[in-house]
């Protein structure tokens, strides 16, 4: 059985790179189990989404009111 912090270093990882067919079907296996896992799983897709948020290009329709 994979350890929790096995587990948060495959999550983490997930964001950054595709996962071995091992890795995948491992970390999937100890979330069905782990409440506390499942959280922090969430956590770090949150995280993951607001910083795609805030570094995505800005539309430059909006930079219009700057003035130079």
């Amino acid at each position: 059985m994979m350890m929790c912090k096995r587990a948060t270093e495959l999550m983490s990882q997930r964001l950054d790179r595709p996962l071995r067919w091992q890795e995948r079907l491992s970390l999937r296996f100890h979330l069905t189990l782990c409440s506390a896992c499942q959280q922090c799983d969430r956590q770090f897709q949150l995280l993951h989404r607001i910083h795609e948020r805030f570094d995505a290009p800005h539309d430059s329709t909006q930079e219009g009111d700057r003035r130079d």
